[in-house]
């Protein structure tokens, strides 16, 4: 059993070694300063960042500038990201704000950017940088909707299982500065954005919500999500989206005639340096990719069948994975997409000998309550079962509580890097020894 419990213990180090590979390849301090433009000539530079990566692109940003001689009287911005998630700032203030549900400092710092936009001049360059979370961390309720009306479209969206993307098409609609309506408050100036992404396929207009990009999707196709998860809007709301007038701007809108956009860090940037990782500790690599979606639960599921059928064939082999998973809320417990994950995968898994897999979100929490020592995911093994028994825990309750916090945190095995102050989506790393 000493044996066992020593490859056991060296299986977990290892997956927990390629999930940090993946963050660190995600982090701005890597991919950044490369894609910082020149200084305007004459005008000013404007910054505004949210998301969770806003701290420590706006830190590195700074410094760029001030560093290389950018007259500080001529550097102002503003930058937000979620509680727990800022970082220490030389010029631009930067404050917290709520995720994933927006509270007052959403709906203030999304105030200070438009402001800070419509601002702006022809001579003016406003560097946008966003990551993850934007859309939670800057709030402008359009219309008569108030900001508890907003948290409260959100929470059901969330409540729905509803994909991110299409949680961001009804945001958008419900917004003065989403959907492309921040670059409207920039023009004429000319405007760079630099962004991270954390949404499948890299699109700009899901990334943060798309505040400086077109808006491809329609206000029909709002409402359709709308009636497809049944969601009950206030009243306010409805009419938003009742209202054709309110439709974000398209594809040849003047306003982007001087905006440039540029994704400086992807999903499968950060798989491709798990891979590498694992390939290093010699395992042969099953790339699922980086753009999965759907429920976290029936993924695993997929997933358990295909790591058992690799064993059972003799491969060693790590099964790596990205994208982000949804999970219907069906009771009231604590968890987030990945623990859900992996606590299915456990129990598909039965105890098999020589499977360890790690589900983590690179942002470091993972659901939960929206606080930042909310756990990033978990890490099950060959012993996960036996010693949940032990412990008096019903996977199988857990599960249909959606309860993986409440499962994984008396066994020890929730991941908790804290946060890492970018976000790429997720990272699932099965290893499979034969």
């Amino acid at each position: 059993m000493q044996g066992r419990d020593h490859d056991i213990a060296a299986m977990r180090a290892t997956a927990r070694s390629i999930y940090d590979r993946a963050v660190a390849r995600a982090h701005p301090r890597g991919c950044l300063a490369a894609h910082l433009p020149p200084a305007p000539a004459q005008g000013r530079l404007i910054l505004l960042a949210a998301g969770k990566a806003a701290g420590s692109m706006t830190a590195l940003a700074e410094a760029h500038y001030l560093d290389n001689g950018f007259p500080a009287d001529r550097l102002l911005g503003h930058a937000v990201a979620r509680h727990g998630y800022t970082a220490p700032t030389r010029q631009i203030p930067m404050v917290a704000a709520g995720h994933p549900v927006p509270d007052a400092g959403s709906v203030a710092s999304a105030e200070q950017a438009l402001a800070l936009a419509q601002g702006a001049s022809a001579e003016d360059l406003v560097l946008v940088l966003l990551s993850g979370g934007g859309s939670a961390n800057w709030v402008a309720p359009a219309g008569a909707l108030t900001l508890d009306e907003k948290r409260a479209v959100t929470k059901a969206l969330l409540r729905s299982g509803a994909p991110i993307g299409q949680m961001n098409i009804v945001r958008k609609r419900l917004s003065r500065i989403k959907g492309g309506r921040l670059a409207l408050a920039a023009a004429p100036a000319r405007l760079l954005t630099l962004a991270i992404s954390d949404v499948p396929g890299d699109d700009p207009a899901a990334i943060a919500s798309g505040p400086t990009v077109p808006d491809p999707s329609s206000m029909a196709d709002a409402r359709a999500i709308v009636a497809r998860y049944r969601l009950d809007l206030p009243p306010a709301a409805a009419a938003l989206l009742a209202d054709d007038g309110n439709e974000t701007p398209k594809p040849g809108h003047e306003a982007f005639a001087r905006s440039e956009y540029r994704i400086i860090a992807r999903p499968a940037d950060a798989l491709a340096a798990a891979r590498a990782q694992a390939e290093a500790a010699g395992y042969a690599v099953i790339d699922l990719g980086a753009d999965l979606e759907g429920e976290a639960r029936e993924v695993a599921a997929a997933h358990a069948d295909q790591a058992l059928r690799l064993k059972a064939q003799g491969h060693r082999a790590a099964i790596l994975s990205g994208g982000e998973f949804t999970v219907t809320l069906r009771g009231s417990g604590r968890g987030g997409p990945s623990q859900e994950y992996a606590l299915a995968l456990a129990i598909a898994l039965a105890g098999e000998p020589g499977i360890v897999a790690l589900a983590g979100d690179t942002d470091g929490t993972d659901g939960g309550g929206g606080e930042a020592t909310d756990p990033a995911g978990a890490i099950v093994d060959p012993l996960t079962l036996a010693r949940a028994t032990a412990l008096g825990l019903d996977p199988a309750r857990s599960l249909a509580e959606n309860d993986s916090t409440g499962f994984f945190e008396p066994l020890g095995d929730l991941l908790q890097p804290g946060p890492t102050l970018t976000n790429v989506n997720d990272c699932r790393v099965i290893l499979i020894e034969p």
